[in-house]
């Protein structure tokens, strides 16, 4: 019979991305039957009791330690467990000495001086220390999300009046100086500079030019609210100021999920009176998909197309039918565009982030009929780490989706990157064999990185082929593949 520990260590902190590591190290523990360490949010803590810990009364500021052990002898061995896994999270390098980290923003700019401060805390700290370090006269990337938006055009407009760029919120990716920042792709210097309202789906521009052997000089992410009628564009103007002024920069590309049509129109005659080109690539109904404008761009750039990777054996329909296409992604950008296609051949595509409000999703995740679900949209991250990071839920879904016989055809991303999960295909490819040892489902994945990405492409590719799955470097190749093949069709 196993027993629970749980204590609760007030005031204490570490970001969710550290807890998760945390958690899985104290798994690991002999004697451990189960270990969660997490900051008591309302969300951990509704995970904590699904997972049958009894909990007292707790703040989001106390970090809560759970732990199933196979007896109490374990308990000693388990909390030195805990504390060695917090000390090295706190760590300033391997084998450091444990320092107390700066307590603001600006402490931590006055310790290391600097000219853009990264911002990841809850959503509702963010624009505290994102004012604080704009108040410093820097730059700032805020990788948090679930920030409300008219805190995000408070930070944009102080910042535009400062001639100071704020990336974000939600800001997944940029590379600035040459260093990838947040979940960045690695990638070699060249001309392109990108302006990105949209984190993976700048993340599949860089992938295919990559493959194309262009390299780029910078990516500014501005988060995927900026082209809203509700910010207005602000973060992209100065964005594609600095790129202009960038004599390294050649060709710009705008790429974002789909906006607000006034806001575009308004940058688009914005970005005519620079003196560099800018290609815009936005998504939207009727519009060209991202490998269609990264092929222009190349056009442009007098670079030839190449043909786009593909891996493994052409998926064949289900034996046993089915009539849905069912998408689960980690990218909202990528999944968009999976719904923009779709939609067009198949019709409504119900969805937690739908293309109009009729389609969405409620809180299940479940409908009949074509769906397409974003694990990383807002809703869904509360108070756990992004399913770049963390695939726990939409593992959980493959294998429901996989069982449900009306599910013709299943469509994932795997995203890569410095951010991203160490070995995504490490669980993906044995969850996907399994779901289709149980219902021979076709799955049909877009893995998005670059040829020198810390995961391995190639590696990480060939595992979901070997796998079952059909794998293409192209979102929207592998999406027009998922179409045709809920449509019966065969390569």
């Amino acid at each position: 019979m196993t027993i629970e520990h749980v204590e609760i260590r007030p005031g204490a902190y570490a970001d969710s991305v550290a807890l998760l590591q945390v958690s899985r190290d104290v798994a690991a523990t002999p004697g451990v039957a189960a270990a969660q360490v997490a900051m008591a949010t309302e969300l951990n803590v509704e995970v904590l009791q699904g997972m049958g810990f009894t909990l007292p009364a707790t703040s989001t500021n106390d970090m809560v330690v759970a732990l199933r052990l196979d007896d109490e002898s374990a308990l000693a061995a388990a909390l030195a467990a805990v504390d060695a896994a917090l000390a090295a999270a706190r760590k300033g390098s391997p084998g450091g000495e444990v320092t107390e980290p700066p307590r603001t923003t600006a402490s931590a700019l006055r310790r290391a001086g600097g000219d853009l401060a990264l911002v990841s805390v809850p959503g509702a700290s963010a624009l505290v220390e994102a004012m604080d370090a704009l108040d410093a006269g820097v730059d700032v990337m805020i990788f948090s999300d679930n920030v409300p938006v008219e805190q995000e055009l408070a930070m944009k407009r102080l910042a535009r009046d400062r001639g100071l760029l704020v990336m974000g919120p939600d800001c997944g990716t940029a590379v600035v100086g040459g260093v990838g920042l947040g979940f960045a792709n690695t990638v070699t210097p060249g001309q392109v500079g990108i302006v990105a309202a949209s984190g993976t789906g700048c993340q599949q521009v860089l992938a295919l030019l990559d493959a194309a052997g262009v390299g780029v000089a910078a990516a500014l992410g501005v988060g995927g609210r900026d082209l809203s009628a509700a910010i207005g564009g602000i973060s992209t103007r100065t964005a594609l100021d600095r790129l202009d002024a960038d004599p390294s920069v050649g060709h710009v590309v705008v790429v974002s999920k789909p906006p607000a049509a006034e806001v575009a129109a308004a940058v688009e005659k914005y970005a005519a009176d620079l003196g560099t080109p800018v290609r815009f690539a936005l998504l939207g109904a009727g519009q060209p998909d991202l490998t269609t404008q990264t092929e222009a761009l190349l056009g442009d750039l007098g670079v030839a197309v190449p043909e786009w990777p593909v891996w493994g054996t052409p998926a064949a329909p289900a034996p046993d039918g089915g009539t849905a296409l069912r998408g689960l992604f980690v990218g909202g950008t990528l999944c968009d565009e999976a719904m923009l296609l779709a939609a067009a051949e198949l019709g409504g595509i119900r969805s937690n982030i739908p293309l109009s409000p009729e389609l969405a999703l409620d809180a299940s995740l479940v409908a009949d009929g074509h769906v397409m679900i974003d694990f990383g949209d807002d809703g869904l991250t509360r108070g756990r780490a992004h399913p770049m990071i963390d695939p726990t839920l939409r593992l959980e879904h493959l294998a429901k989706v996989a069982a449900d016989p009306d599910t013709a055809v299943i469509l994932m991303d795997v995203v890569l990157g410095h951010g991203a999960q160490d070995d995504p295909a490490a669980e993906l490819a044995p969850a996907i064999a399994a779901a289709r040892a149980v219902r021979e489902v076709p799955v049909v994945v877009a893995c998005v990185g670059t040829s020198t990405d810390p995961q391995g492409l190639t590696r990480q590719a060939e595992a979901l082929a070997a796998a079952g799955a059909e794998v293409h470097l192209s979102n929207a190749a592998a999406t027009r593949r998922a179409i045709a093949l809920v449509n019966g069709a065969a390569r």
